[in-house]
């Protein structure tokens, strides 16, 4: 088994980055074989329309795009289990996210009948850190997340959301202009929920890689 876990934050040692190396060391004790991946340190593009990946005379399920992200999109399409992590940003996973899930996609999307070229099965974990509270997260961002989550179904593997809730942003806030955000209350609610996060993180990294 191999699983490729993607930290698809900005910030390599905050929240999201915690939940996936947790989300990797569960995928370790399964026994699978783990690459971590910063997505921000890779030189990359959302889908540039080249359609070379739809030419009659070339291979599918393959991204024929000159940058980082083509040889990491082989070694997901190789792989047995792929665990993503991104923070929401203005009600988006990052950009990063987005360029990874573009390039991905398309390149096993069949435009001959609008199903998958790909016939492997490739499970997936997808964590997603924010500052909004259990309460708008299910009222106003669940449904979106879940549906614009939904063409990882075409890797053919079960797919699985976990939504990491009400984040710290910084340690201090004094030492920024974030006078909206109650620091007491955040820093409770790490100390109390984040904890939970990390089991959680670990036990679907180590389900979603077992054979």
């Amino acid at each position: 088994m191999k699983t490729i876990v993607i930290n698809a934050s900005p910030r390599r040692k905050w929240s999201t980055a915690e939940i996936m190396k947790e989300a990797a060391k569960g995928a370790q004790s399964a026994g699978a074989e783990v690459e971590y991946i910063d997505l921000y340190k890779l030189d990359l593009h959302g889908c540039m329309s080249c359609l070379i990946c739809k030419k009659a005379d070339k291979e599918p399920c393959k991204c024929y795009w000159k940058d980082d992200l083509s040889p990491l999109i082989e070694r997901i399409l190789d792989a047995d289990a792929l665990l993503i992590g991104s923070p929401i940003y203005f009600g988006e996973p990052t950009s990063h996210y987005r360029a990874l899930l573009e390039r991905l996609i398309f390149c096993i999307l069949s435009y001959d009948g609008f199903g998958s070229y790909f016939e492997g099965k490739v499970n997936v974990g997808l964590f997603f850190t924010m500052n909004a509270p259990k309460e708008y997260y299910e009222k106003f961002m669940v449904n979106y997340i879940e549906s614009s989550s939904h063409v990882f179904n075409m890797l053919n593997g079960e797919v699985k959301i976990y939504p990491v809730l009400d984040t710290l942003q910084v340690r201090d806030y004094s030492k920024y202009r974030m006078a909206a955000f109650d620091e007491e209350h955040k820093k409770e609610y790490r100390k109390a929920h984040f904890p939970t996060d990390l089991e959680n993180a670990f036990k679907i990294g180590a389900e979603l890689s077992r054979e």
